[in-house]
């Protein structure tokens, strides 16, 4: 057992539950008189210490010393044999099949043998077993690796499993701390939801999937700004909101030990789906609580929440439809395709692949039905015949009429690249929805170079001097647009990612660690990135949308410099990187503090509230993909949309073959990336005739009558429905 990470929060994902059922409902220890079993008789009854005294009712064993984590003394106990474990804990768990009764305590324990066990300990048959107690990584168990004290008994059959369930006001681990070492099933009432799909664990570097209590976890900074009370107490509930669903032996590539029919197709697991029917014990370790299965389930045991659909709910909607598309490094220059700028392949390594990668992102992108779309992670090899953008455009085209066909905006600077990086932004667009309005213009975006030994720190009273820091972002997209006389200015975007760290966690010791604030690594960049941009576009002509990967969750400060932060009204400091570079010219020694955002409009706040998402990352879900309008553009908003077809889906559906082994693949949309495309419908109508007089039918109202219609239709002022379905 261990200290409970977080008592009960208010927060919307600790929620009441039904009380505990079968052996943890609330009767009390001497309510219960117990019949000896065999193995009691076996071990001489007078010795036995049941399991549930062993676990007791607090955060770890009162038979465990806490100067040694271990009892002082072997202590004997008895139970049934619910699983062995051959790899991830090396022994076997009991249970004692009557238990107190008590919703404190547990009534099963891990019995650690140091190996496999004997082969005639299996599940249902008794036994006895002599050893110390230990909180090993705050996982309770009887020690028997010295010398294997046990006695066998009878064969008595299985032991049925408790339903799991979290009563109110409990925390997810609190309940778990009660099931401990338990033979449990997860019912519909156990309300316990997929939060991270089946993939790789970077902590154990298992394949394991992720479960939470009532609802999927949001990540904390999507909804609440850093370091909020509000931020810092879902953060925390978060962590006590996990369960991890692990197979005792490491699964093979591409495959759910639990789940034989895990397919692309038909037997998904999707983020949000309710698993029910599933049997195992309950364990910890990685600090975490596990829940190893015992039997096997199939696709029904999957409750979709929210099912995938064939086409986003909006893909028909508005006048006109803008898309912003993270296409999961798109390369195509090992096959044919013009070299990259850095000879670098991120992409497929083999070329059935690349066209396995093609056919899903054309897949989606024809059922997005956008006019223009916004590109990230294509290639960066230039706009011409053998380039990777013209690749993909070319593969989209075969499968949209001729009308509504796709070309790409094009970079005629600096050699018909999008600055220096392996991977760009891109801009495609339906010539015969929407008209260029000038040309393409790449706005750069700063660069932090630092030298080594510039800046200092002081560590344990010790001054240290910094290593060297070279940092890049990719560069912006900018492009004018037109359509029915009316000016569009997108901008595309890929700020720099949360992973390897700038100069400013270096200095607030975070170079190895998650900042405190949960922004991730190198943020004050990114604030830099996005006070680039605000600057770019805060003088421009008609509506704006800012579009992209900006690798910043939605109230995270690149967020909040592009949209409404005030310095007046936060509590919170906003400052750009020091060091930096633009465009080759030394830019902002030191850090600058942001007074004020650029007052865009996050469309999918406005039309949804924070609660959206395009991403997850270690079972936490939010928005990294963002859609912000100036205010002309966000009045324009008929609705937004981020269509779940990736990051809810297991990354093992994905192109790349290098770690699912046999598991076949599909060309279907689904995992065509790992962030969700996000798809804006714009109210753009054509203009209406001022000399034409609008007749009403008195039946009708206001609807226009069929003379009316006959001269708006004359004189080419009706409104087309041009939209077709793909």
């Amino acid at each position: 057992m261990r200290v409970s990470i977080l008592s009960a929060v208010s927060l919307p994902i600790i929620l009441a539950m039904p009380m505990l059922a079968q052996a943890k409902s609330v009767i009390t220890k001497t309510a219960i008189t117990k019949t000896p079993m065999a193995s009691e008789v076996l071990c001489d009854a007078e010795n036995i210490t049941p399991i549930y005294q062993i676990q007791g009712t607090g955060s770890t064993s009162p038979f465990v010393t806490a100067q040694s984590n271990e009892s002082v003394k072997e202590v004997t106990t008895t139970g049934v044999v619910t699983a062995r474990a051959e790899r991830l804990y090396k022994g076997f768990f009991i249970q004692d099949p009557l238990g107190d009764g008590s919703p404190l305590t547990s009534d099963g324990i891990f019995v650690h043998w140091g190996a496999s066990a004997p082969a005639e300990i299996v599940p249902g048959m008794e036994i006895c077993v002599t050893g110390k107690v230990q909180e090993y990584s705050g996982f309770t168990q009887i020690n028997l690796e010295p010398q294997q004290k046990y006695k066998l008994g009878n064969q008595v059959g299985e032991i049925a499993a408790t339903p799991l369930q979290v009563k109110e006001g409990q925390s997810l681990a609190q309940a778990l701390e009660r099931f401990e070492g338990m033979k449990v099933v997860l019912t519909a009432e156990s309300d316990m939801t997929v939060t991270r799909s089946f993939s790789l664990d970077y902590d154990s570097y298992r394949n394991n999937m992720v479960l939470s209590h009532q609802a999927p976890l949001m990540k904390a900074t999507q909804v609440y700004a850093p370091l909020s009370t509000e931020a810092i107490a879902l953060n925390k509930a978060n962590i006590s909101n996990q369960l991890v669903v692990e197979s005792d032996y490491k699964a093979d590539h591409g495959k759910v030990p639990y789940f034989p029919s895990f397919n692309a197709e038909n037997g998904y697991i999707r983020i949000g789906d309710t698993l029910i029917n599933i049997e195992g014990v309950i364990g910890y370790s990685y600090d975490k609580y596990r829940f190893m299965p015992i039997n096997e389930i199939s696709a029904s045991d999957f409750v979709r929440n929210q099912d995938r659909s064939a086409a986003p709910a909006i893909a028909n909607q508005g006048d006109l439809r803008v898309a912003s598309f993270n296409v999961l490094n798109f390369f195509n220059s090992p096959f044919g395709g013009d070299a990259n700028p850095l000879g670098h392949n991120r992409g497929a390594k083999i070329e059935s692949e690349m066209l396995l990668q093609r056919t899903k992102i054309i897949n989606a992108m024809a059922a997005m039905n956008a006019d223009i779309i916004g590109l990230m992670e294509v290639e960066n090899n230039g706009f011409g015949e053998l380039s990777a953008i013209q690749n993909l455009v070319t593969a989209l085209n075969d499968k949209q009429p001729t009308e509504l066909a796709y070309q790409f905006v094009e970079v005629t600077d600096n050699n018909g690249l999008v600055g220096s990086d392996a991977i760009a932004v891109g801009i495609l667009y339906r010539p015969a929805v929407v008209t260029l309005d000038g040309l393409a213009k790449v706005i750069a975006t700063p660069e932090q170079h630092v030298e080594e030994g510039v800046v200092s720190r002081i560590k344990d009273g010790v001054k240290e001097l910094n290593p060297a820091y070279k940092k890049y972002q990719r560069h912006s997209l900018m492009q004018g647009f037109r359509l029915n006389d009316q000016k569009l200015t997108i901008v595309v975007n890929h700020f720099k990612s949360k992973g390897s760290g700038c100069l400013e966690d270096w200095l607030s010791f975070n170079e190895d660690s998650e900042p405190e604030d949960l922004q991730g690594k190198c943020n004050a960049f990114r604030v830099s990135a996005a006070k680039v941009i605000g600057e770019s576009i805060i003088d421009l002509d008609g509506d704006v949308l800012v579009i992209g990967d900006l690798n910043a969750y939605g109230k995270e400060d690149p967020l909040a410099v592009l949209t409404d932060y005030d310095a007046n009204r936060s509590e919170r400091v906003i400052s750009t990187a020091s060091h930096t570079r633009l465009n080759g010219l030394d830019h902002e020694a030191q850090g600058l503090v942001i007074d004020k955002g650029f007052g865009l409009i996050n469309l999918n706040t406005q039309a949804h509230g924070p609660e959206t998402y395009s991403y997850s990352y270690r079972g936490e879900l939010g928005n990294l993909d963002h859609a912000l309008g100036n205010l002309s553009l966000a009045a324009r908003l008929v609705a937004i949309e981020d269509w779940h077809i990736n990051a809810v889906e297991s990354s093992l559906f994905e192109y790349s073959s290098k770690y699912t082994g046999e598991l076949a693949k599909s060309d279907n949309a689904y995992s065509s990336s790992d962030h969700d495309p996000v798809l804006i419908a714009l109210s753009y109508p054509e203009a209406q005739a001022s000399n034409v007089a609008v007749i009403k039918d008195k039946a009708a109202g206001a609807s226009l009558s069929f003379l009316g219609l006959l001269l708006l239709s004359a004189l080419g002022f009706g409104r087309k429905s041009r939209r077709l379905t793909v």
